[in-house]
């Protein structure tokens, strides 16, 4: 393994993965709960002080983070987290702490931008550009890799806000677009605490296979990945998180993606290998937390 060290941090709502590492791989890791942001931030700098006195100095520090955050340079809130509805955690200078307590370069990105990097890098994304990476927990978001670097604008991707159809499966017990800004988008109706409202299970998990939930999830999601597919064109589509291990649920999305582009794309990786174009991660939950590692990287050479 190389000599050079890489702190890589994987800040989620509800919990940080913080790792020691390089290209080659994770030397240390450790997940921490997300609490206040005191708390939280505080535990991750004693860990990467005990970490690098056990393995060695590390010379920058990636972080992948929940959002929305700010990725604008020329900005004064620059690093900072910032219109989450997560409480407590709205406008927190996270670049900032980490280069007032260290001293060193700080790469800096959303959480899902970090895991698309993560995957291009070393997963299932290997060589393909464009790559959309997208996640399906707690929440819903995507992150894009274009020309070998995460894709930047406005703000940043906000996949999990992309307008679809309203299922209407019956037997669910609220109907409602679980989001508290949209009537009707992806992220209320397909992450985990959405199907459990909707279906009026404590879990998403806790729904068996074979149930309609799970085919109204697949339909919903598909619409999400049309979308992106006839906007940016990528050439492969990652799809991760927690939801996604419900039974047969990227089959089902697959099947109604084919449906729903109703052969308007006529290429083969869509007709006739939709399995190679919407895929699992490679890299299972470390995505994430690679991909930070990727971002210290860079923020190092830079």
């Amino acid at each position: 393994m190389s000599d050079l060290l890489y702190a890589g941090i994987e800040a989620g709502g509800t919990k940080f993965v913080v790792a020691l590492g390089n290209s080659e791989g994770i030397r240390d890791c450790e997940t921490i709960d997300t609490t206040t942001p005191a708390e939280t931030l505080d535990n991750v700098i004693d860990w990467l002080d005990a970490a690098s006195r056990e393995h060695g100095r590390f010379e920058a520090i990636g972080i992948g983070s929940f959002g929305p955050v700010d990725l604008d340079r020329e900005s004064a809130s620059y690093g900072s987290i910032t219109t989450t509805p997560k409480p407590g955690w709205q406008n927190v200078p996270l670049v900032q702490v980490f280069e007032e307590r260290f001293g060193l370069p700080v790469g800096f990105d959303t959480d899902v931008n970090a895991a698309a990097l993560g995957e291009h890098l070393y997963g299932a994304g290997q060589g393909i550009d464009p790559l959309v990476y997208l996640t399906v927990g707690t929440g819903v978001g995507g992150g894009v890799i274009v020309n070998g670097g995460p894709l930047h604008g406005l703000l940043h991707p906000e996949m999990g806000h992309l307008l679809v159809p309203a299922p209407q499966t019956p037997g669910v017990v609220d109907p409602r677009c679980q989001c508290p800004f949209h009537e009707s988008c992806l992220e209320g109706f397909v992450c985990g605490p959405a199907i459990a409202k909707r279906w009026g299970v404590a879990k998403a998990a806790a729904l068996p296979a074979g149930a309609p939930a799970w085919e109204e999830v697949g339909e919903t999601l598909a619409h999400g990945l049309v979308n992106i597919t006839v906007t940016l064109s990528p050439r492969r589509i990652i799809v991760g998180g927690g939801v996604l291990k419900g039974p047969g649920l990227l089959d089902t999305a697959r099947r109604h993606f084919q449906r729903l582009l109703n052969n308007y794309l006529r290429v083969p990786q869509i007709t006739d290998d939709v399995g190679n174009y919407i895929v699992a991660p490679g890299l299972g939950d470390w995505a994430g937390v690679r991909g930070a590692l990727a971002l210290a990287e860079r923020a190092d050479e830079e």
